[in-house]
């Protein structure tokens, strides 16, 4: 019987991939026989983590749609094709809203919402005229609750917009090949999280509230995507796998 998780012979384009939850994605990928791009607008950091994992690097800034359909047309006329696309760069930013200026709500927003549809429309269209691919978003479980204490409402609206885009872009494309899903962190110990990690008020909620009492590694979300992107998910388009150590439960 053929391993239904494999992913020998597909080709792979994870963006914001050169550290964190990314460069994990990304070794996952590796790991089940891929052909992964790292995508990174830092081509330094992105170029080292491609060169350590046995991967290729494309430079693009996820917020100038140009910039990303210039990075997919890379890996198509390299590889040949694209068959897994992972859309996992973000940012978040910890303001009370009542003082959130315009700028950091757009700053937010042009990531972690905008980056993540130019990507998805320029994998789409390429995955639609081949009759098929597997895109999957990185969502939080900030798209299904609100987060305490830290205010961080640009990035919940984002994450919760980015589960609903992956539902409706599932409903578009799924009859023409294309499956479109999303997985959901908690709290993961990444850069991303450090300024939480070293804040106690913070540390203490985030850890009370899992149920499990801890924070992830970037390591044990990497398998729910390689899940997603594989034929051992075949027959899921449209669902938000939530790996958040139960949180989300209470």
């Amino acid at each position: 019987m053929t391993n239904p998780y494999t992913l020998e012979g597909r080709t792979a384009l994870v963006t914001g991939g050169a550290q964190g939850i990314g460069a994990a994605i990304a070794q996952g990928l590796v790991e089940a026989g891929a052909r992964v791009f790292v995508c990174d607008r830092n081509a330094e950091i992105g170029e080292a983590t491609a060169k350590d994992l046995g991967a290729e690097f494309v430079a693009a800034d996820v917020t100038d749609s140009a910039s990303i359909d210039a990075a997919v047309e890379h890996v198509v006329a390299t590889a040949g094709s694209l068959d897994v696309a992972v859309n996992n760069a973000g940012i978040v930013h910890n303001h009370p809203s009542e003082d959130l200026s315009d700028e950091d709500w757009r700053r937010v927003m042009s990531v972690n919402l905008d980056g993540v549809f130019y990507s998805c429309r320029a994998e789409g269209r390429r995955m639609l005229a081949q009759g098929s691919g597997s895109i999957i978003n990185t969502g939080s479980m900030s798209g299904h609750i609100a987060n305490r204490p830290q205010p961080q409402s640009a990035y919940n609206a984002a994450k919760a917009a980015v589960v609903h885009l992956t539902k409706s872009l599932a409903g578009e494309w799924s009859h023409r090949g294309v499956r479109v899903n999303s997985v959901s962190p908690g709290y993961v110990g990444t850069e991303l999280t450090k300024r939480g990690m070293n804040n106690e008020e913070w540390r203490t909620a985030w850890i009370e509230g899992t149920p499990m009492g801890r924070v992830a590694e970037p390591r044990e979300i990497a398998p729910a995507v390689t899940f997603l992107a594989s034929d051992a998910s075949s027959f899921c388009t449209g669902t938000d796998l939530v790996v958040d150590g139960g949180y989300t439960v209470w």
